[in-house]
């Protein structure tokens, strides 16, 4: 992928974004996704600076590659995080949940690229105008936080509309799926759900189970009542959370239900209280594996050669 702009940009071999999935994104996934090329993401989600600060160094450890830094925008300690990475060297950073737009100035003068997720074209424009350097278009199939639109409306419709470039999210575990990328417009693609089963993620292995087993209807979306809903694999959690909604609880009842579900799921392998965030595709997911052997098979492009060749 050496004419691949993106990948010259970042400073990376292959056009992989590894997902900035909270309490899941640590160092050791982190530089494993960038040794073998792609782009490690460290998430900061909601976690201690001094955590935060750890991780990088660990990763800086690992690896001599590149790699990036997820900030949650909405985080009470996004501004001590959004300093942490310009103090720490960090050479990438995409964010979720608002506008990186007050940081730019001075990430830019760190020589930090900014990629931040976003789930509508209206964003995707303010985006760019504020200056980031690519763009993470992310659709309703990802796992966790998602928005309405599908990653097969939504990318064509981000690439048609910025000059920079795009980076298709959601719905996204195999060479097909980034073949498909390509073929909307797409620089490159950000994969989440696969990397939940890395040999080298740290999730329990309760949680890496529901997911090898998941098929395509296990997945739900929840909270939409809150105004920010989220992706899970069905399980009790899931049902109390679609009772909940179908009652009209009120929002702050139905955020503290999944107060902790997280990391219950992560840290404790809780996979009936846990909140088993993954994506739509968990159905494709089959075996666990090495992230180096997840990135070639996401790249091994050759062996879908017959398939273009019917155009």
């Amino acid at each position: 992928m050496k004419n691949n702009s993106f990948c010259q940009t970042i400073g990376i071999d292959y056009p992989i974004i590894q997902g900035g999935m909270a309490w899941v994104a640590e160092s050791t996934l982190a530089a494993a996704v960038s040794n073998a090329g792609g782009l490690g993401v460290i998430a900061s989600g909601n976690a201690p600076v001094e955590f935060i600060k750890e991780e990088i160094r660990k990763v800086k450890k690992l690896t001599d590659k590149p790699f990036g830094v997820n900030i949650m925008l909405l985080s009470e300690n996004a501004d001590e995080v959004a300093q942490l990475v310009c103090d720490e060297g960090v050479k990438v950073v995409t964010t979720g949940a608002g506008n990186p737009g007050k940081y730019i100035g001075k990430w830019k003068e760190h020589g930090i690229k900014v990629i931040p997720v976003v789930a509508s074209v209206a964003l995707a424009k303010r985006m760019e105008r504020v200056g980031v350097d690519a763009i993470i278009a992310e659709g309703y199939e990802a796992g966790g936080h998602v928005g309405e639109i599908t990653t097969m409306a939504l990318v064509p419709q981000v690439v048609d509309s910025v000059n920079i470039s795009v980076i298709a999210a959601g719905g996204i575990a195999d060479n097909r799926g980034v073949a498909a990328s390509f073929m909307l417009g797409a620089h490159g693609v950000q994969v989440g759900t696969r990397f939940l089963v890395a040999e080298e993620c740290i999730i329990h292995a309760n949680y890496k189970k529901k997911v090898i087993d998941a098929k395509d209807i296990f997945t739900m979306v929840t909270g939409r009542s809150t105004g920010h809903p989220v992706r899970i694999l069905r399980n009790k959690l899931a049902r109390q959370f679609a009772k909940l909604e179908k009652e009209g609880a009120s929002p702050e009842k139905i955020e503290k239900l999944g107060s902790g579900a997280l990391a219950k799921a992560v840290r404790e392998g809780d996979i009936d209280q846990g909140s088993l965030m993954a994506g739509q595709v968990a159905g494709m997911v089959s075996k666990e594996e090495t992230c180096k052997d997840i990135i070639q098979d996401l790249m091994n492009l050759s062996e879908l050669k017959g398939r273009l060749d019917l155009f």
